[in-house]
């Protein structure tokens, strides 16, 4: 008798009104979910908020009651905006102080640029009661993570740094998989076909992602799980429809690595 695993879920909530409003875009969320899937943690939910107290702790405590993990990606600095450890702390009903070992860390590096350690930059060490540090070995400020949540800064460099230093404390699942078939044909005329074969293997989800390029439009059907047997079923029969519609398969990156490029 097979053994039912618990998926390993996260969700991740982008805090920012530059990011709603376009002035930065978003490079985040394709690192944090790649770190993920590799070891078995699978990505469900994204919401971007803006900086706004209800909205923020509305959604930290809706997606920390639905998934394992949560991560938070911005409003941790030293200005006004950054609003971030208030809402966890309120979300949390806990208090927010002056972490001293967060203190001490800004105060040393500050004084080894020889730059005021001020009121501003002493908000970075004001952490929710409860809460651990995420070492930030790029810009010290640090991080933290309180239950499910984890807290990070939203400059990309920073966050990564901070990810690489999570995730040795994360418990991961079964590892996803995923195969991607490729061939120039509209997705329109394979549409439902995929639909028959999503119902053939409910386990796995099938994606199909379009492009259009010199030659028409064509298309990429990916499908992840973590049944090998069942994705190399999947694969052979995408295969085989192809072959059917005399439709030779093209080689192109799959659509996250077109996300990286």
């Amino acid at each position: 008798m097979n053994q039912t695993v618990e998926p390993v879920t996260a969700a991740m909530l982008i805090i920012g009104n530059e990011v709603l409003s376009g002035r930065t875009q978003d490079k985040n969320l394709a690192f944090v979910a790649g770190a993920l899937g590799e070891i078995g943690v699978d990505m469900r939910e994204v919401r971007i908020v803006q900086d706004e107290m209800d909205e923020v702790v509305a959604a930290v405590n809706a997606l920390r009651a639905k998934y394992t993990y949560v991560f938070t990606t911005g409003g941790i600095g030293p200005t006004h905006d950054d609003i971030t450890a208030d809402c966890i702390a309120a979300a949390f009903g806990v208090k927010l102080e002056m972490h001293p070992i967060a203190v001490q860390l800004l105060e040393a590096h500050y004084e080894a640029q020889d730059i005021e350690f001020n009121a501003a930059r002493a908000r970075m060490a004001r952490i929710p009661e409860g809460a651990s540090l995420i070492d930030n070995p790029v810009s010290t400020a640090p991080g933290f993570r309180i239950e499910n949540v984890h807290v990070m800064a939203g400059v990309p460099k920073i966050m990564q740094a901070m990810m690489e230093n999570i995730l040795p404390s994360l418990q991961g699942g079964e590892k996803l998989s995923s195969i991607t078939v490729t061939a120039q044909v509209p997705e329109g005329s394979i549409a439902e076909a995929m639909e028959k074969l999503q119902g053939q293997y409910p386990d796995i989800s099938i994606g199909l992602y379009p492009f259009y390029g010199a030659d028409g439009a064509g298309v990429s059907v990916v499908a992840r799980g973590t049944d090998e047997a069942a994705l190399g079923a999947v694969e052979q029969s995408v295969k085989a429809l192809f072959t059917q519609m005399g439709m030779a398969l093209i080689e192109r990156p799959a659509p996250s690595e077109l996300l990286k490029a």
